[in-house]
């Protein structure tokens, strides 16, 4: 089947936002009074949960202390207003081919979709700040993590995007950056580009479909059915 369109997801994958969202954490729980702080080596290891309350409550489970499920969903709030701000100020660029690639696949004919565990609004924040232009005028469908039961690995977003599009997978192809989006992609039956980002470079993706380092035009030959 001829491809139709691209899927990509948010953090890792169009930008390396990682850093922001535990900066933004970091700060939420310093202006709260909550004894936490996590480093990059924990971060690490939390980004294996997917979802920021989910992450909140993992650490809480490790730790063995800290605030109940209703602050934690007060906490994530705030949290996403602070990278928000943060996003706006201008400190995240987008990862090295990602806006050529978008503009050829537009100007190939191909729709251009998003399916991240991220909330909505911190890929408006993020389109806004890195494309300067609204997200709706680039991205078709935005399917969030937010609008759907279950985070990645379960394919539920990609699922959710591929019925916004009325597409089969075998039309799309996805680009992820870890191994709960690869697996949540591959669930949903898309073919999968994967280019690891600075806190999963060294994971096992060997069920990528390509495995590429960015998505500079040179690494599009490794991908014919790129535009």
């Amino acid at each position: 089947m001829d491809l139709k369109a691209l899927i990509f997801d948010v953090d890792g994958t169009l930008a390396e936002t990682e850093e922001v969202h535990r900066q933004a954490f970091n700060e939420t729980f310093a202006a709260r009074g909550i004894d936490w702080n996590w480093s990059k080596e924990d971060y690490r290891t939390l980004l294996r949960t997917t979802g920021g309350k989910e992450r909140m409550a993992k650490h809480r489970e490790n730790v063995g202390y800290g605030p109940n499920d209703s602050e934690i969903a007060e906490l994530h709030k705030a949290k996403t207003k602070r990278y928000v701000e943060i996003i706006a100020s201008g400190q995240v660029d987008l990862l090295p081919g990602v806006a050529d690639l978008i503009e050829r696949a537009q100007a190939a004919g191909l729709r251009i979709a998003i399916a991240t565990t991220t909330t909505r609004a911190n890929v408006d924040a993020l389109i806004a700040a890195t494309f300067r232009r609204p997200p709706d005028a680039i991205f078709e469908v935005i399917a969030a993590g937010d609008e759907v039961a279950k985070k990645k690995p379960a394919p539920d977003v990609y699922l959710l995007a591929l019925k916004s599009l009325d597409l089969p997978p075998e039309a799309c192809i996805a680009f992820e950056d870890s191994r709960a989006g690869l697996a949540s992609a591959k669930a949903a039956g898309l073919r999968v580009v994967l280019t690891p980002s600075e806190y999963t470079r060294g994971d096992d993706f060997s069920a990528a479909d390509w495995l590429i380092p960015d998505l500079t035009a040179a690494a599009t030959k490794e991908i014919p059915e790129l535009p």
